[in-house]
């Protein structure tokens, strides 16, 4: 009998690569929204994978609805990805982003724990639990000084997890990942929207792209590459934290200039600054070390920081078939 996987909040960019990965390995997949009659599947469907994956409706914040949902899938694994995914929208929204990380993570390991502690459960934290690293990369024994209602949000959903894990024995465990991408990222996020832009241009728009602050320094992956890790923590045989990073930080101007030189443009021909884009709090350098994870899980990022932008940017031209 296959595995059975239940991936909450399957239809964004991390559950649209981890569903296709999960299939790649035999598994029977669920995959849950808060609505999936009427979700958009657009990134299951670029991935092809729309009609292999087993939808449900599910609302990580209602008890009953996680309860029952779990007790008819029984799962073998669960993949936590739901709740409000934005650092910027969490100004706006803190209570929402709150409530949809922390009780929809408590929900579900309440479910774990009363329906079959035998369940493999794993939770998305975050690089935004670390706040500002500096120059010296966070390792799984940094403390958490979170900036920004989504990085409380989720260090309290890793905290949450790894009480579990101790208080009832769960096999729960947390990826702090840091920041990873694809054309599968909404263009409310700064990449899509750089790479986006670029691509317009390039194709003879004459709009200028507004951007906060261009000194910010981020440690950037490939979403794909990120997704193996979350699977690889289900597959050992003890669970534990682990981050999920390159190790290299580039500033955000880098990667605008990569995106527009991949366009054949200059940057500063068509890029302006707007300070009102800035966040109320934000972080000058993020930067991981995923050293535990290459000695445990043999998890090292497969595709380098000018591969992420080259493959961001081909999408963008050449439409949804170039989506990896």
């Amino acid at each position: 009998m296959p595995r059975r996987a239940l991936v909450i909040g399957v239809s964004g960019q991390d559950g649209a690569y981890l569903a296709r990965l999960l299939l790649a390995h035999g598994y029977e997949v669920h995959g849950a929204s808060r609505d999936a009659e009427v979700v958009s599947l657009h990134r299951l469907e670029a991935l092809g994978i729309r009609d292999k994956v087993r939808l449900h409706s599910i609302s990580p914040n209602d008890p009953r609805s996680v309860v029952q949902a779990v007790d008819r899938i029984r799962p073998q694994e669960i993949y936590n990805l739901s709740g409000q995914s934005s650092v910027a929208m969490s100004f706006a929204a803190p209570a929402e982003t709150i409530e949809s990380i922390v009780n929809g993570s408590l929900n579900l390991l309440e479910a774990v724990r009363f329906i079959d502690p035998a369940i493999r459960f794993y939770n998305a934290g975050s690089s935004e639990c670390f706040g500002d690293t500096g120059d010296a990369p966070a390792n799984e024994l940094t403390a958490f000084r979170p900036r920004s209602p989504y990085g409380v949000a989720k260090a309290a959903a890793v905290a949450l997890t790894a009480n579990y894990r101790e208080a009832y024995g769960l096999f729960a465990c947390s990826g702090l990942l840091f920041n990873h991408e694809s054309p599968l990222r909404p263009d409310r996020f700064v990449t899509r929207k750089i790479t986006a832009a670029a691509a317009r241009i390039a194709a003879g728009s004459r709009e200028r792209l507004k951007l906060g602050n261009l000194a910010v320094r981020r440690d950037w992956g490939w979403a794909p590459d990120y997704v193996e890790a979350m699977w690889a923590m289900l597959q050992q045989e003890r669970p534990e934290d682990f981050v999920v990073a390159t190790g290299v930080a580039h500033r955000l101007e880098d990667f605008v200039a990569a995106a527009f030189a991949e366009a054949g443009l200059d940057w500063r021909d068509h890029v302006d600054r707007d300070p009102a884009l800035a966040r109320p709090t934000d972080i000058a350098c993020s930067l991981g070390d995923a050293g535990k994870a290459a000695r445990l899980l043999g998890w090292t990022p497969k595709v380098d920081f000018h591969g992420l932008v080259a493959r961001m940017l081909r999408a963008e031209r050449e439409g949804a078939g170039a989506v990896s």
